[in-house]
């Protein structure tokens, strides 16, 4: 394991990761893969790096948060909302989860599978409205969405299984950052939980903000 790897453990550590799962996945994944070959070098620092398209890849202590919160097992079925470069995809995989992503820009959408590919991961990534999810490929047991919306899209959290877990960013009107928040589907009913604040790329779609 090499330094770079290291630190971002290190980092992920104080910043509250505990789940030993998530910790081997995020050491596993190999993260300089999924940033543009100019900003290799920084593939560990623990920032937002830009990627195709105007969008961005989540620094690691974001998508580890965002695991971690899923509590995903062995064989979960997952859904990844906006899968941009492919990392969390494959961190989610790494964990044991099957996953399924979707991406509303060709061109990432495109990418993300080459990029996964040779990384070793067999994940799907369809085109798509996000917003909408993929019931016909539902339920699932985790959604992730790796960008902020105005409201929860109302079509997601329909396509959760029993105990059901999904975490969003969303936006707090007159505040600067976002809201980190997961949902769970317990015995019937919904628990929320804050998860602090968090600032991402818009969710763009036809029940979130429109392109």
């Amino acid at each position: 394991m090499h330094g770079d790897v290291i630190g971002m453990l290190n980092t992920l550590r104080r910043g509250g990761i505990r789940d030993a799962r998530v910790l081997d996945a995020m050491a596993s994944v190999p993260r300089e893969q999924f940033v543009p070959p100019g900003q290799r070098g920084e593939a560990y620092a623990d920032r937002a790096l830009a990627i195709d398209c105007g969008q961005t890849i989540s620094q690691p202590l974001m998508v580890a948060v965002v695991v971690q919160a899923l509590d995903i097992q062995a064989g979960d079925r997952v859904l990844d909302v906006g899968t941009g470069s492919g990392y969390q995809a494959a961190v989610l995989a790494a964990c044991g989860a099957e996953v399924v992503g979707i991406e509303r820009l060709t061109q990432l959408a495109e990418s993300a599978r080459q990029r996964l590919t040779a990384a070793g991961y067999d994940i799907p990534v369809h085109v798509g409205d996000g917003t909408l999810g993929l019931p016909d490929l539902a339920p699932f047991d985790a959604i992730a969405v790796a960008a902020t919306a105005p409201w929860l899209p109302p079509a997601l959290p329909r396509q959760l299984s029993e105990r059901g877990r999904l975490v969003i960013p969303l936006h707090r009107e007159g505040e600067q950052m976002d809201e980190l928040v997961r949902l769970r589907l317990l015995d019937g009913r919904w628990v929320t939980d804050n998860l602090g604040p968090c600032r991402f790329v818009p969710l763009i779609g036809g029940d979130a903000y429109l392109g």
